[in-house]
């Protein structure tokens, strides 16, 4: 009997019409990091958030393993032919975003797709967020509110963003999107 793959041809093309859709929102996002980063550096978290969509709509779609990660990376693709001069970014944090809500995911052994498990993702993401945006872009040498309110928002955007990847995923299940065989 012959053993089909998890990730059969229906999935990949899932993940990456997944992937083209949020990969062109992570290269607009990546067009409009140095504006934000010169005229309102604390809101750079909403930016940068915008990057955990790929993983969240292919998970709660899906439902499977490698998903996330798979989508993460064909989304930074597709960004970086819109945005070229972030490639290595958008393939770094295509890694660590998609690897986060990868790790997450088999934690629970890829049995719990409830929504407090994206959420975990989401805040996971954000506090490695607030912290490596924190020193690559010099936060420190803000204001003190600034800086606080950088890294409340940094934090808080990928549970945002988090929860619009939640509504769109589960618009496109109840939408028939996805009859996964198993």
């Amino acid at each position: 009997m012959a053993r089909t793959s998890v990730l059969s041809t229906r999935v990949l093309l899932t993940c990456a019409a997944i992937g083209v859709a949020t990969g062109l929102l992570g290269g607009l996002a990546g067009w409009i990091t140095y504006p934000v980063l010169a005229v309102a550096a604390p809101l750079y978290g909403f930016v940068l958030g915008v990057h955990v969509l790929p993983g969240i709509i292919a998970q709660e779609v899906l439902r499977l393993p490698w998903v996330a990660l798979l989508t993460h990376v064909l989304a930074a693709l597709v960004a970086s032919a819109i945005g070229p001069q972030w490639t290595l970014r958008f393939l770094g944090t295509a890694i660590l975003f998609g690897g986060i809500q990868e790790v997450i995911a088999a934690l629970t052994r890829y049995r719990s797709w409830a929504a407090w498990r994206f959420f975990v993702s989401g805040a996971v993401i954000g506090l490695v967020i607030a912290v490596a945006v924190f020193f690559a872009a010099h936060i420190g040498g803000m204001p003190l509110w600034a800086q606080i309110l950088y890294l409340v928002l940094s934090v808080v955007a990928p549970v945002l963003w988090t929860a619009v990847g939640l509504g769109v995923g589960t618009g496109l299940r109840r939408a028939g999107i996805t009859r996964v065989r198993r």
